[in-house]
């Protein structure tokens, strides 16, 4: 029953989370957390400290667990991991749930300031004559070979593992591995590598224990004790002697592939405090996401999109200011019928440049559906990019997108309404009903079938059944009464009005060559919006599949108000060609620009769809069946996204301008 509380939640969460966010002061870049926690020492006499809100005791969360190998994610339990039974689970948003997160209470706990060495967690003990214990070992050496990551919180911070990479440089990853693995040949895989004591052939190394070091600053002129800004981990392997008392010595804990009889895993950790005024708690991310050298490569990207955008500029200037602008001042100085029979160009299709498109009903759904991801994407990513849905703030950037979908029904109605209603369609219940259930449909199709994959792999990333409901709930219940409600408004409206008069009888279109068909057009319309944004989507791709954490929304507002103006500028150049195109022998004109329009800039999605593919062959190292059907199931989720909101930019930035330029043209 907690996924129906939270997702009954949820639009309060995201009213809080901007709320909060108002209240911070204007330079701050992101919200690194809801509010402060004080930490304090215990008293002598071992009691909490009397200063109020103040805790001593930090406890330490643990997260489900991934890697770049797999999709599927899993949770802490499904592991054999020393745990505790406790109903203190922090409840998940939306988003965590839609992300698979699974955050739970560990055995691990600390006293601020109490320094710990080898402190004994629990021992696991393992049999392989018995077959659970077979199982449970095996799971556990897949994770190794598959390099799990392990996902520790503290006060809401990642317990991160910082190490050297190249040129000197730190990287500090908020995540550990469960273990590695030496290959029958001898070759150290991931993490291996770190220890030249990991030599046995064929054999998995666990890293039983951990040494963290938590640095905090005091408070100054108030007293409220100490804050923590940062929480440092370094996995390590002891296979020790006493397993009851370990001392964290001896050679590493090995599990051979030929081993059997009993076996004992002891787990342990050792903490330290280390205070440092120099970090503020505002900036306590800044560490993890400096070590993340991306953004000379984001300033490169930018420069490259504006470069696209500038040449689109000027051509779209030149058309504007001198062929147009001439072909416009010609026509309106044409007064005598004799010089109206001496039209040529664009004018030529003035009778029929508004009739309505084949398949009218699709394309008006097409485009209600896309205004509604336009809207939600803008509004997630401003608000993102002014740091309310931080990093921090875990799930809240996937739980504002579905929410502001939800909501955002009334202006899909609307546009989808109005679009048919001009068109000259009258099946205006076939319409409404298309808008609100043909796209979400075959986007909520498509997530059902890799749930069922997620539910047979037992996975966490599974939506569980009871927040599957709820889902449909939110679907059912406000987004197509929403979606109703703006068709009513669309329909009870007037047509939109067009500047000429559509002629009765339609003009013939000759057979067309190949370089002027739709098709080439609408390939060669594709490749400069993506050109603006394969650099970004590249890191986007990462965060999502590659577990890296995603902060730069400042340069993806920037890329996604220059790919608003390039779709729309490739768009109208193509139209307007499209228009004045000469036919062979013949002054007939292609004057079916609608759909032509939208597919120019939807066809973005092919590009990008293409280029999801090589990312999965060329980058990624996803192994098995079950993984790589979700990740193509999901990525066709995510193109059938960026087809709509790109066609839609697309239809609308030549819907203007057709209306602008034959708007200024006398007919008789």
């Amino acid at each position: 029953m907690w996924a129906f509380y939270n997702i009954r939640l949820t639009f309060w969460r995201v009213l809080t989370l901007l709320l909060v966010g108002g209240l911070q002061t204007a330079s701050s870049f992101y919200l690194p957390g809801l509010a402060p926690v004080s930490f304090c020492e215990r008293n002598e006499a071992g009691k909490e400290s009397e200063v109020p809100d103040c805790r001593s005791e930090i406890e330490l969360f643990v997260n489900r667990l991934d890697s770049v190998e797999s999709v599927l994610p899993y949770e802490y339990t499904a592991f054999d991991f020393c745990s505790i039974e406790s109903d203190k689970r922090p409840s998940e948003n939306l988003g965590q749930v839609l992300f698979g997160e699974r955050i739970e209470p560990s055995p691990y706990k600390f006293e601020f300031k109490k320094k710990e060495e080898c402190k004994h967690v629990c021992t696991k003990t393992y049999d392989t004559a018995n077959a659970e214990d077979k199982a449970k070992l095996d799971f556990l050496k897949k994770g190794m070979l598959l390099n799990y990551q392990h996902h520790w919180i503290v006060d809401n911070m990642p317990v991160t593992w910082c190490y050297d990479v190249e040129d000197g440089q730190k990287f500090c990853n908020p995540g550990f591995p469960i273990g590695c693995y030496v290959t029958e040949a001898g070759r150290p895989k991931d993490a291996c590598v770190v220890n030249a004591e990991f030599n046995e052939k064929d054999t998995f190394y666990i890293f039983n224990h951990v040494d963290i070091t938590i640095h905090y600053h005091m408070v100054e002129n108030e007293a409220t004790g100490a804050r923590l800004v940062a929480a440092k981990m370094e996995p390590k392997s002891y296979k020790s002697t006493k397993t009851d008392s370990p001392d964290c010595s001896g050679a590493p804990m090995d599990l051979s592939n030929k081993l059997s009889g009993k076996l004992k895993v002891p787990y342990t950790y050792s903490i330290q405090f280390i205070e440092d005024q120099s970090i503020r708690w505002a900036s306590r991310w800044d560490y993890i996401l400096e070590s993340m050298p991306h953004t000379n490569i984001q300033w490169f990207s930018i420069m490259n999109s504006l470069v696209i955008v500038l040449f689109l500029s000027g051509m779209v200037a030149m058309i504007m200011l001198r062929t147009l602008h001439k072909d416009i001042a010609r026509y309106n100085q044409m007064d005598s019928v004799e010089d109206a029979q001496e039209e040529f160009g664009w004018k030529l299709v003035h009778g029929d440049v508004f009739r309505p498109p084949r398949k009218g009903m699709l394309l008006s759904v097409f485009l209600g559906s896309g205004t509604q991801i336009f809207i939600m994407t803008f509004v997630t990513l401003f608000f993102a990019c002014l740091g309310f849905l931080s990093p921090a703030n875990r799930g809240a950037l996937m739980t504002c997108a579905v929410v502001l979908w939800v909501l955002l029904g009334t202006p899909a109605g609307y546009v989808a309404a109005r679009f048919y209603k001009s068109f000259g369609g009258e099946k205006w219940k076939t319409n409404v009903l298309l808008t609100a259930f043909l796209c979400p449909g075959i986007v909520f199709a498509d997530f059902f079938v890799m749930n069922l994959i997620l539910w047979g792999e037992g996975s966490s990333a599974a939506m569980p059944f009871g927040t599957l409901v709820a889902i449909l709930a939110l679907w059912f219940c406000i987004s197509v009464p929403l979606t109703f409600m703006g068709a009513y408004f669309g329909f009870k409206k007037s047509g939109i009005e067009h500047p000429v008069r559509t002629n009765q009888i339609p003009r013939q279109i000759p057979e067309q060559s190949f370089y002027t068909k739709p098709l080439p057009g609408i390939i060669m319309g594709g490749i400069l919006p993506f050109g603006c944004i394969f650099i970004q989507l590249f890191f986007i791709l990462n965060s999502i599949w590659s577990h890296q954490m995603y902060y730069m929304f400042g340069f993806l507002f920037l890329v996604f108000i220059i790919l608003l103006i390039t779709c729309s500028e490739a768009t109208v150049l193509l139209c307007y060609f499209h228009l004045c195109a000469e036919r062979a022998l013949c002054e007939c004109r292609d004057y079916h620009w609608q759909w032509r329009s939208f597919l120019t800039s939807g066809f973005t999605a092919v590009y990008f769809l293409v280029y999801a593919i090589h990312y999965f062959f060329s980058k990624l190292q996803i192994t098995g069946l079950a993984s790589t059907i979700l990740y193509f199931g999901y990525t066709m989720i995510m193109s059938l996204i960026f087809f709509l909101f790109t066609g839609t930019i697309g239809f609308f930035a030549c819907f203007w301008f057709v209306t602008k330029i034959y708007s200024v043209v006398k007919v008789d």
